[in-house]
């Protein structure tokens, strides 16, 4: 899209720039390709440098209260060096490979409520940057991921919501300061064990840890708690394994334990000893959207949200930017 704001920063009859993506839909490890497409205006104008970059919204917990900031996870330079004449037309072209962390946005074309991605183009010249509108960027579940999101689906339980939060889990590589959550309630099943779920992947080129955050009931003489499970799935195994009847095993065995959730009889690499709390803080993509399940039978509907969602972004000015990876 055209900025909006480069006369702001750049001053009147400065360039204009258009950061065009031929297919905004991808899946973590995958390649985006794009183009930013330049032309001058009404003087010649020195870019130093043009680069895009991911940016997303992330919960922050600072003195005690959550807030939300943006934060940039993943820059590429695309240009600079060089002088716009006036009118002159200029695209460069770039590509680059979506990080394996990058969370989850949409699932069979339906935005999932409370996330936002956007990819971001900056300018800037001697004195100034400027830091235009968002491009949409869609991101899709990998293959073993969304097998493990519709075996939740099946199993009934309710889409609740999901956000990103900021900072480390305990014992899983990470390469993002941030996570993903995505939240159910409880299938009618398990309702007397348990109230709500939290699911996160965290992705790499070798495979997926899947952790599970369960908000167990207490009982007459036993108070609620949380109970953790970590699990290491293959790629390889999207399509070879009943993910209905593992996630099923997942949660009954975590309603089996007292205590912490242990990785005994768990499918790939349980984690053993319990899992602790999060520690916060300080080929073509055409096809992707349909499949067997809709967004209504893997009961994300009622949570979802189409169609563009980057108001909640607002102005870029007006809000935090942690930084970026």
């Amino acid at each position: 899209m055209v900025f909006k704001k480069m006369l702001g920063a750049l001053g009147i009859g400065a360039p204009s720039v258009d950061t065009v993506l031929p297919n905004p839909n991808i899946r973590p490890g995958l390649v985006l390709s794009g183009q930013v497409n330049l032309v001058g205006g009404s003087h010649e104008t020195r870019l130093d440098q043009i680069t895009v970059s991911l940016v997303t919204r992330v919960e922050v917990e600072a003195g005690g209260e959550d807030h939300n900031a943006t934060a940039e996870f993943h820059r590429v330079p695309v240009g600079g060096g060089f002088s716009l004449r006036e009118g002159q037309q200029v695209s460069l072209p770039f590509q680059f490979a979506v990080p394996w962390e990058t969370p989850v946005t949409d699932v069979y074309g339906q935005r999932l409520h409370g996330m936002t991605m956007g990819l971001r183009t900056e300018v800037a010249i001697p004195g100034a940057i400027d830091r235009g509108d968002l491009d949409a960027v869609h991101v899709h579940p990998l293959p073993v991921q969304e097998r493990i999101l519709e075996a939740f689906a099946r199993l009934g339980f309710g889409f609740k919501g999901a956000d990103l939060e900021y900072g480390r889990l305990h014992g899983v590589p990470q390469t993002l300061p941030f996570y993903q959550e995505i939240e159910y309630f409880a299938a009618p099943q398990y309702a007397g064990g348990i109230r709500e779920v939290e699911l996160t992947f965290v992705a790499s080129e070798y495979g997926v840890d899947v952790v599970l955050e369960f908000d167990k009931r207490g009982g007459l003489f036993t108070p609620g708690h949380d109970s953790y499970g970590r699990y290491r799935v293959s790629h390889a195994d999207a399509d070879t394994v009943d993910w209905t009847a593992q996630v099923d095993g997942w949660v009954r065995q975590a309603l089996s334990q007292r205590q912490s959730f242990l990785g005994g009889g768990g499918y790939g690499q349980p984690m053993h000893g319990g899992y602790p709390p999060a520690h916060r803080g300080g080929p073509g993509m055409g096809g992707m959207v349909a499949g067997a399940l809709g967004g209504a039978a893997l009961g994300f509907a009622g949570g979802m949200v189409a169609g563009e969602v980057f108001d909640s972004f607002g102005d870029d000015d007006g809000g935090e930017d942690f930084g970026e990876e």
